[in-house]
């Protein structure tokens, strides 16, 4: 399946303002689940300095460094992908990853011990295990139980302001959160119960016909013998052809698309956004 996505993103200012570094994640990554076709950026006021890198987590980003003031800021991203996994489950996990907690081998334990880390309060962990019994105890059954649950027992809800993402344990309280609010949750039940799990952040199918259109997120476990494969909770399935994956990381906070600093005494800032995809 190849998507083409035209990504605006347009910040207004209220004043003339520095620009401080900033940090892009829009180019899609490259990977065995998704090739890149083309891809061009755009940014307006053009940059002093433009730099393409991996940051630590391996995901492509851009940095850009600016001179002078503006009052807008404009950044546009187009590519085609070419995603290419169509059976989700195209793969024999390790005959060692069978039982919770889930374990992983003493050199992935090292490797994955970010990844594992669970600090949520313990609601989610009981939450958790009550997903773990319904499945009874077998991994992959739990992930996908876990998925259902959150997609069925919660209700989705566009979030345009508040902070990136809530905390899990608010979501289980409320039972209503965002995209990434529920990938939250999903993560950090996956982590409570042993295992590694990311966030993502890219864009889905969907309804093509819908006039609106906005970034995603969704949750990716490792597994010994897969590799790391993702399930989206908004949908209620395990994640294939229908997901382009931008940038992967432990907190959502490090996937952001655009992350930076702007400086002017008393100066504010509005966001907008224009978002096309076409599938074919």
């Amino acid at each position: 399946m190849r998507f083409d996505v035209v990504h605006e993103t347009r910040y207004t200012y209220t004043m003339p303002v520095s620009l401080g570094p900033h940090v892009l994640r829009l180019r899609p990554r490259e990977d065995g689940a998704q090739r890149l076709i083309s891809f061009a950026i755009d940014l307006s006021p053009h940059p002093s300095l433009l730099s393409n890198s991996v940051d630590a987590e391996g995901n492509a980003v851009i940095h850009a460094w600016f001179m002078g003031t503006t009052d807008q800021l404009r950044i546009t991203s187009s590519f085609s992908v070419e995603v290419l996994r169509a059976n989700p489950f195209d793969y024999v996990p390790d005959l060692s990853f069978g039982t919770l907690p889930a374990t992983y081998a003493n050199g992935l334990v090292r490797m994955l011990s970010p990844y594992r880390e669970a600090t949520e309060a313990p609601e989610v962990h009981d939450f958790a295990r009550s997903i773990a019994a319904r499945a009874e105890g077998r991994p992959l059954a739990v992930l996908d139980a876990l998925n259902y649950a959150i997609h069925h027992e919660f209700e989705r809800a566009i979030r345009a302001d508040g902070g990136p993402a809530r905390a899990a344990v608010d979501t289980l309280r409320t039972r209503k959160g965002a995209c990434r609010d529920l990938t939250v949750l999903f993560i950090e039940a996956a982590r409570s119960l042993g295992f590694a799990a990311r966030f993502v952040s890219g864009y889905r199918r969907g309804e093509l016909t819908r006039p609106d259109r906005h970034l995603h997120a969704w949750p990716e476990v490792f597994i010994p013998g897969g590799g790391w494969r993702g399930w989206d909770p908004v949908e209620g399935l395990a994640v294939a052809d229908t997901h382009v994956a931008l940038a992967a990381a432990v907190t959502q906070t490090d996937t952001m698309p655009v992350e930076g600093t702007f400086y002017g005494t008393g100066a504010t800032s509005k966001l907008f956004y224009r978002l096309q995809i076409q599938v074919q």
